[in-house]
């Protein structure tokens, strides 16, 4: 018995646009995952490299703020877009993001466990509204950003509301230069942010799994050239440096100018200003990145339950 089913050839389809053979030879030979599945055929040059944001499907909102030089996102999940617009939700959402500026930390469970400003916690808040609206939502993660002198600045792309939106992003900008200076720099940025996908500051932050998979598919792809080994290790270097180089923030090429990689936009910044500026961290949260929605069909649902 296969190790995959019809609807996991769809679903490897939909991912990587490769054919349909192609999807079944790749869910035969790595025994029905998926993830490896896709792996396989970007090795076999069968399929583009896709990022985890292009398979996005849990609806609801991500809020952003911004207090001081302190910032925060969160994100919390619904199960349809039709809830994102509730006004309820988005009260919610607006009220645990300020929460979260009060938090210590990145956890989950503590900003759950916060007095919420209309009584009780804010799990007994969300439990309340999942009894009121109907569908399931969920608080999925948060996290801050913070400098000692500078700006943290705030972007919400395709605003649906004042700092809700599905893609968030803040900018942590140290330096002595004002605000005049830094906020539309930092607007810039996060606008660059937004587009470009950044998954870490610098090359060195990249996570070390995702850059290991990279190689091990660069890998496989040297090997099927035929080449010496040492031309096959420079190929599977120089994938990596790539992938490193597209993917960190400062090396990243700004969309602005399509030229100018990040470090030297700031730099010049600090030079035009007079004072050093150092592009110290930032957050991009996409709705429901990395989430995969199960597809449902409606029809059988229904016929299901009536029992034909």
């Amino acid at each position: 018995m296969a190790a995959y089913t019809a609807a996991d050839v769809k679903n490897l389809r939909e991912k990587t646009g490769a054919g349909m053979m192609d999807c079944k030879k790749a869910l035969e030979e790595t025994g029905g995952d998926i993830e490896g599945a896709v792996d396989f055929l970007r090795a076999k040059g069968l399929a583009a490299a896709q990022k985890k944001s292009s398979r996005t499907a849990a609806e609801g909102l991500v809020g952003v703020a911004v207090e001081g030089t302190r910032g925060v996102a969160v994100e919390v999940n619904s199960e349809t877009d039709f809830v994102a617009k509730n006004d309820q939700f988005q009260d919610f959402v607006r009220k645990v993001t300020e929460l979260g500026l009060k938090t210590d930390g990145d956890d989950v469970e503590t900003l759950k466990s916060a007095a919420y400003p209309d009584g009780g916690s804010v799990q007994d808040k969300l439990t309340n509204n999942i009894a009121t609206i109907g569908e399931n939502q969920s608080i999925r993660r948060m996290k801050t950003v913070q400098v000692s002198n500078g700006v943290v600045v705030p972007y919400m792309h395709n605003a649906v509301a004042d700092g809700l939106g599905k893609i968030g992003v803040l900018v942590a900008l140290e330096s002595d230069a004002g605000a005049d200076v830094l906020e539309p720099l930092g607007k810039q940025l996060a606008m660059h942010i937004a587009a470009a996908f950044p998954q870490a500051l610098t090359a060195d932050d990249l996570d070390a799994e995702v850059i290991e998979r990279e190689r091990a598919i660069a890998r496989e792809k040297a090997a099927e050239s035929g080449k010496p080994e040492n031309v096959q290790e420079k190929m599977v270097e120089g994938a990596v440096a790539k992938f490193a180089k597209e993917n960190a923030l400062l090396s990243q090429v700004f969309v602005m100018d399509n030229k100018t990689p990040v470090a030297q936009v700031v730099e010049k910044a600090g030079k035009d200003a007079g004072t050093k500026i150092v592009l110290k961290d930032f957050v991009r949260f996409q709705l429901g990145e990395g989430i995969e929605k199960e597809e449902s069909d409606f029809a059988a649902e229904v016929a299901a339950a009536a029992g034909v």
